[in-house]
């Protein structure tokens, strides 16, 4: 299924587009709010794994309903070494099904997108305790990509 294309602000209001990211794998994950114990955690797990996700051709890209301004402080507070981009109008969050219905808040859910904006694998309910789902991510790649050749 193809990922939904779309433009959101990073923490310096440079607009980013999904597309932009053609040939590349991407982590997308969406995160209900900056700078709190199980969203620190998360995007903690994914800072410190980066250079592993990065020398596997991965870009990670960080989604959440909060300002570009609270973006900026949670990545400098954290020292956050990828994207984290504002969808303060929640539009993409519900075009990716990660707006809760029950409870109306961003909900903890995880992309993995194809080098042709495919999505390749869904991590649905993550939970940010036992998500150094890096290890998870990087076991998918590798097995997509031997199936891919």
């Amino acid at each position: 299924m193809q990922a939904h294309d779309f433009t959101l602000p990073d923490q310096d209001g440079k607009q980013h587009t999904l597309s932009d990211y053609h040939g590349k794998w991407v982590v997308l994950y969406f995160y209900p709010k900056d700078d709190t114990a199980g969203c620190t955690k998360e995007a903690c797990s994914f800072r410190d794994n980066l250079s592993t996700l990065v020398s596997q051709n991965v870009v990670v890209v960080g989604v959440s309903a909060d300002s570009p301004e609270s973006h900026r402080h949670f990545i400098n507070k954290y020292k956050l070494n990828f994207l984290l981009l504002s969808d303060e109008s929640k539009e993409v969050i519900k075009q990716y099904d990660a707006w809760g219905k029950v409870i109306p808040s961003v909900q903890r859910k995880t992309y993995l997108i194809d080098p042709e904006g495919n999505i390749a694998k869904y991590y649905e309910k993550v939970n940010p305790e036992n998500h150094a789902h890096t290890k998870e991510i990087l076991s998918d790649l590798e097995h997509l990509n031997s199936t891919s050749k």
